[in-house]
């Protein structure tokens, strides 16, 4: 590469001579995305030169580690943002889920409740079957079952893992979105596993047919069922209000900005 002319004798001005720059390097990046350093083709004179040389290399590779370093960083920065916005939402999607789950089951606790109650009172009160059975259907809508529980997706924290993004977020927020997620594991369990283990199903099923069709019940046997149903959703609730609380400290509401 020529960088110019200049002139070596005032004498003879017609003469010039090229002077030629020699190359310092260059950094490139392989096939693989690899950065290295292509060291330049000189001829070394003088110690003077050699030192010049080490330290034009040295330079250039902390140059191109100092640059790729800085690469890795935002794009470990860009990775970790993506994640945390991705279980943020998804968090926050099943806060709302079980808030409404929640709700439900307060609302069919309720009715239970009251056809215990009514229960409970008839048979201290020694009221004759007949009467009782009137009473019961009169509140025969408090006899449901109707157990309700958020789905709790968890893709945003398995796309996370798989990528190894998760291990990019800032260590706080890492223990809240963890903490979450373990908790819906847990509660995802319980449900499948232990939910209703208090619980006779067939009894209820036979109890509920013998209502529709209008026959008698003990109620005796009856109430036995009811107490199984309201411990049941007892249960239920109390679980979801545990994990309600992880959900919340891990993504708050958005009226309330972070905490």
């Amino acid at each position: 590469m020529t960088c110019g002319r200049v002139r070596v004798n005032h004498r003879e001005p017609c003469r010039a001579y090229r002077v030629r720059c020699a190359p310092i390097g260059r950094v490139v990046r392989d096939w693989n995305n690899d950065m290295h350093f292509e060291l330049p083709r000189v001829r070394i004179h003088s110690l003077k030169d050699f030192i010049k040389h080490y330290l034009m290399i040295v330079l250039s590779i902390l140059t191109a580690l100092g640059l790729e370093a800085w690469i890795e960083h935002v794009h470990h920065a860009h990775a970790a943002e993506e994640a945390s916005r991705q279980m943020t939402a998804e968090l926050r999607h099943n806060l709302a889920e079980t808030r409404e789950s929640l709700q439900k089951n307060e609302a069919t606790l309720q009715l239970v409740g009251k056809l215990d109650a009514t229960l409970i009172a008839d048979l201290k009160d020694g009221l004759p079957p007949a009467v009782i059975n009137q009473h019961i259907r009169a509140q025969e809508h408090g006899f449901q079952l109707n157990l309700n529980w958020p789905g709790l997706p968890s893709s945003a924290w398995d796309v996370a893992v798989a990528n190894q993004s998760v291990s990019w977020v800032e260590p706080a927020n890492l223990k809240k979105f963890s903490t979450a997620y373990a908790a819906q594991r847990e509660t995802d369990a319980w449900v499948q596993h232990d939910s209703v283990l208090m619980l006779d199903v067939p009894r209820v099923i036979n109890f509920r047919t013998d209502l529709d069709l209008g026959r008698d019940v003990d109620p005796q046997a009856f109430l036995y069922t009811v107490q199984q149903m309201k411990v049941t959703i007892t249960s239920m609730k109390n679980n979801l209000q545990e994990l309600e609380k992880h959900l919340a400290d891990a993504v708050p509401d958005e009226t309330q900005g972070s905490r």
